[in-house]
């Protein structure tokens, strides 16, 4: 299914602001709680962890918590629970999210967000220290290239990306999908990407990221990746 390729990342990620900024997200982050699910087209749910999102940061996040460095740009911050951490351990922290309900709820909690996609402009552009792209957010636009490129663009040359990967190795899919709750009608279809540990590092090798590091917990499992070569802070 290689919608996101004919779409292209940029419109593959208009297409899923309308479903993000919609119900039932928006109404599971003001409640804090699903069920939440991303609904593959033939019927396969993923549940979305909406009650860890909206909860403190846990052991997991901790661990990404202090590989951090300097400024951070959390990529679909959702509702803010990095972002907020981030600010009281002193780092400079802004989230980007494409729904208004994850954009207000991280404010609330004292972080600072923008309602923006990843492929917008974007302040700060070249001199972001580390992003951070977890909790399934690989699968932004549905292209796992095209955004390590873009997210090559927005670091410092030596900068840091932390990316979580699925828990199964062997997973590497691409699918439209939709968000949706056990009652209510699903919402547009959009581009969304899944990737295990030995694809996201095939695919961040192509898109000019060399791997820095992995480690698991609590059952999630994360790679740091820096850029292999200055030059590439300039793809999209």
């Amino acid at each position: 299914m290689r919608a996101a390729a004919r779409l292209g990342p940029q419109r593959a990620c208009d297409t899923a602001e309308h479903a993000w900024s919609a119900d039932p997200y928006a109404d599971a982050l003001r409640a804090g709680r699903g069920p939440l699910f991303l609904r593959r087209a033939d019927g396969w749910l993923l549940p979305l962890d909406v009650e860890r999102w909206c909860a403190e940061p846990d052991e997991a996040d901790l661990d990404v918590l202090r590989r951090c460095e300097g400024t951070v740009l959390d990529v679909g911050c959702g509702p803010g629970r990095m972002v907020a951490a981030l600010g009281s351990r002193g780092h400079r922290a802004l989230g980007i999210d494409v729904s208004e309900a994850a954009v207000a709820h991280t404010v609330g909690r004292g972080g600072q967000a923008l309602l923006r996609s990843v492929f917008d402009p974007l302040p700060g552009t070249g001199r972001w220290g580390t992003a951070l792209l977890v909790d399934g957010n690989i699968g932004i636009g549905g292209d796992p290239v095209a955004l390590l490129r873009r997210l090559a663009s927005l670091l410092t040359p030596d900068g840091l990306l932390i990316a979580e990967a699925v828990p199964h190795p062997e997973v590497d899919e691409r699918a439209l999908v939709q968000v949706t709750d056990l009652h209510g009608t699903p919402g547009a279809p959009f581009p969304w990407a899944r990737l295990g540990a030995p694809a996201l590092l095939r695919h961040a090798k192509t898109a000019g990221w060399r791997a820095a590091g992995q480690w698991s917990t609590s059952g999630r499992t994360f790679m740091t990746l820096r850029p292999k070569h200055p030059a590439h802070r300039r793809g999209v």
